[in-house]
Formats: C-alpha cells, structure tokens, sequence
C-alpha cells in the first residue's frame, strides 16, 4: 500500500512539474511563433476585444497553447487591449507580449509623403498610414484659423510638412502630428537658411513655392538651382513666371502633357500667365533638398526654359527670346510629330 501511495505521489509531483515546466515556457520563453520566423506588425483598432486580438495573431503567428495564451491573460488582468501598432517578434512568451498590450507600449511607424500635390492628397496619404481620419486632417489643412497658429494659410499649409521618413506613433493625434511637423519645420529652418532667404529677399514661403515649381518642372537634380535662378531673375524683373506647371495646378489636372492657349484662360491666382509674382503656395511639397538648390541657386542671365525636344527631361536655358524661340519651336515640331496633344 506504501508503495502505490508513493508511485501516486510521485507520479502527480511529475505531473505538477511537467505543468509547471509547461506553463514557464509558455508564460516566458514561447507560446507564440511566427509562421515565417519574421517580425509582423499588430494593429489594434479602437474597440477591439481580446478575441478579435487574438485572431489577428493567429493569422501570422501559430499559438501553440490558446488555452494558456487566455489563461495568462486572465492572470494578468488582460481584458481591454490598448489600441495601436504592436510589434509581433518572432518568437513570443504570453508574458511580453501581454504586458506590452496591456501597457500600451507601442513601436512607432514610418511615415512619409513625397509627391503630393494637394492638401487633400496630403491628408489621404497620411490617414493610409496613421489612425486618422482623412477629413479630420483635411479640415485642418483648409482652416486659415488653425493654420495660423504656424504662420500659415490652407493654401501655405503644405509648406508645414518637410517630406520626409518620420517615425510616429499610429495612433497619434490630427493636433499632435501637426505640432510634430512644426518642430521639424522649425528644425529644417536654420537660422542660416533664413538669412539666405532673406538676401534673396524671399520668404520661406516664397522658397517652397519656388522649389515647388522647379521639381514639377523637372526630376533632374542639377537642374533644379537654375530654375531657382531663372526663377528668381524673373520675379526681380517684374515679369511673370510663365511657368507651365502652375496652369496644370490651376485646372488641377496633372495629366496635361500639353499646355495650349485655351488653357492659359483660366482665371486663378495660380495662373502665372495673367499674373505677376509667384502664385498663392506650394503646387506640391517641395523637398528639403530642392528648397536647398533655390537657397543656394545658380546665378544666370537666364529667363527662359525650353524642354528638350530629344525628350530626355533636360532642358534648354535661354537669356533672350529669339533663343528661346528657336527652341521652342523644336520641341513644338517634336510634339506635333508624336501627335502629343
């Protein structure tokens, strides 16, 4: 009898520490692995439950224990997941992970945002990659009253915003991220960079809405310090900028491969046809790089610009018309034999 009782008891002390063992590996070392060995990415929405949760997990991670994934959530008083991006390492104890969901303890995410165009493609882009409603930010971007807050207007609003990669947090705030691009506006603006704006008797504005231009007119870096120039050589003679690019933005179609007569109609303050001086903002958001090529742009007598009519996005400077002329005709004759209307 002695001896049952004692295979008994040894057998449940074996049975107690195959649990226990069991339930550390689980709680500290790996509950939770990636079906692909690879970090992912967990997004929580405002009003997940722990179910939903769960699930998300599952659809790139093989949770070896449910029962005990659940169980150390109840130990550990786990019922309201925070919402934001968590990261999912590879290999996962309920522990760590639990604790950084419940703690909130987010990883931040990139954000960039080149090539945009518009306030209202700028707050697209930036609610495809934060938790933010396109129109919360929209209605920020078309305040005049909110954006004078950072010495803006909705059609300068842009100007706010230094592309770049940033890293943010995916459930940050429309008036969090807003201060956030301040401090890296003030942060690009050097006191160095104002004092070259300022020779040139441009506002950071004005630099944007240059640089804006030159990179619509162009993706050749080294062209864009002699548009600057060109640019700047115009403005200082009173003349309009005629710049091309500025009447794609007025009829706010980007598609325009060709600018005609009827389309230099159009009555807009961005039309730089029919009006002198520079149009009312940015026609997109300029690099830092570029605003840097119109702070530090090359000196010229040009005042003229003529694609090449070999089409190789490089382009023909001109100091006079009858130079100008000769190229313009060339790449007119280029298009009409393209049949590019």
């Amino acid at each position: 009898m002695k001896k049952v009782i004692s295979y008994s008891l040894l057998v449940l002390c074996l049975v107690a520490l195959a649990v226990g063992i069991e339930q550390y590996y689980r709680m500290f070392v790996s509950n939770i692995t990636a079906n692909d060995n690879e970090q992912h990415l967990l997004y929580i929405y405002p009003g997940s439950s722990l179910d939903s949760v769960f699930n998300a997990i599952c659809e790139t991670h093989d949770v070896a224990s449910p029962w005990n994934l659940r169980f150390h959530s109840r130990l550990l008083k786990f019922s309201h997941p925070k919402p934001g991006c968590y990261i999912l390492n590879p290999k996962e104890g309920d522990i760590a992970l639990i604790r950084r969901l419940r703690g909130g303890e987010q990883t931040p995410v990139e954000v960039t945002f080149n090539r945009i165009r518009t306030r209202s493609q700028l707050a697209k882009r930036l609610s495809e990659q934060l938790l933010l409603d396109s129109a919360e930010v929209s209605a920020r971007l078309e305040s005049n009253d909110y954006m004078s807050q950072f010495g803006l207007q909705k059609e300068t609003a842009v100007c706010l915003f230094i592309p770049n990669t940033y890293q943010l947090y995916w459930t940050i705030s429309a008036d969090a991220l807003f201060a956030r691009m301040q401090t890296e506006y003030n942060h690009f603006w050097t006191p160095e960079r104002d004092k070259k704006a300022k020779q040139l008797g441009l506002t950071r504005v004005a630099v944007a809405t240059v640089a804006s231009i030159a990179e619509e007119e162009t993706n050749k870096d080294f062209e864009y310090p002699i548009i600057a120039g060109l640019y700047i050589n115009r403005l200082r003679q009173g003349m309009p900028l005629q710049a091309c690019p500025t009447i794609k933005f007025a009829w706010q179609d980007f598609s325009l491969r060709r600018i005609l007569n009827k389309h230099l109609d159009i009555d807009s303050p961005y039309n730089t046809y029919k009006n002198k001086g520079l149009p009312p903002g940015p026609i997109r958001i300029p690099r830092a790089a570029t605003m840097d090529a119109v702070l530090n742009y090359t000196p010229s007598t040009y005042l003229f610009m003529c694609a090449s009519a070999d089409f190789n996005g490089t382009h023909h400077f001109s100091s006079t018309y009858a130079e100008h002329s000769r190229y313009a005709r060339e790449y007119q004759a280029e298009l009409n034999r393209r049949n590019i209307k």
